[in-house]
Parts: C-alpha cells; structure tokens; sequence
C-alpha cells in the first residue's frame, strides 16, 4: 500500500507541475496590495503530494498568491501546531491569523470558496 501510495503521489505532482493552472492576479494594484497584506496572516498545512492539497495550491497560484506552505507530514513542528491548535490531523488546513485569534478552515473546496469569497479572481475556473 505504502508502494502505491508513493508512485500515486509522485504521478500527482508531476501533473500538478506539467499542468499550469492559468493566473487572474487582481487587476488593480492596491488590491495586490491589501490582498498581500491578509496573506501574510496565512498559512496552509499540507502533505505534498495530497491531491486535495494540489488543488488549494493550484487555486493559491491561479491567484498568484504568496501564502507560507507547512508541511505537516515531514515537519514534527507543524504537525503538533495543526494537532494542538487546529484541533485535527487532517490536511489541506487554512490558517488565518487575525486579532489574536486564529481561524482555522479544513477541507479544499471550503478553502477555494473562502477564497473565491475573499479574493475574487476574474477568471478562477477550476
């Protein structure tokens, strides 16, 4: 299991890198510029070669977005965070800090459509 586990996930990012997602970076540049600015209040928690993580960063780089990756399979540190404050072990994981208060949103279609809500992109077909 482990064998195909491995060449799955090996043939998914070879995909995800052969396959460009498009781009529909913000037209406006003080857009670019605030968007910048609650990115770097983001992260997200991921396996490398999770298909449903390769679908939240396709949808991050449709947008041209710069957001901190944590992985959270290879890294103990990350792993304990996701576990300790987000709640669950469970991967793709958005985590939004604002104000003190952390907000944490698992599952990739709920991320792209905080996305889609909080970033709209003209053209962010998936």
């Amino acid at each position: 299991m482990k064998l195909i586990r491995f060449i799955v996930g090996k043939i998914i990012l070879f995909l995800d890198a052969a396959v460009s997602p498009g781009a529909c970076c913000p037209e406006n540049k003080s857009e670019g510029a605030k968007y910048r600015g609650e990115l770097s209040r983001m992260s997200i928690y991921q396996f490398e070669a999770c298909p449903f993580c390769v679908k939240v960063r396709r949808a991050l780089r449709r947008r041209g977005f710069d957001v901190d990756f944590r992985d959270a399979k290879n890294d103990k540190k990350h792993e304990k965070e996701l576990i300790e404050l987000g709640g669950r072990r469970k991967v793709p994981c958005l985590r939004i800090e604002k104000d003190g208060q952390d907000e944490w949103i698992y599952e990739s279609k709920n991320i792209i459509e905080y996305l889609d809500k909080n970033f709209p992109c003209q053209n962010a077909a998936r």
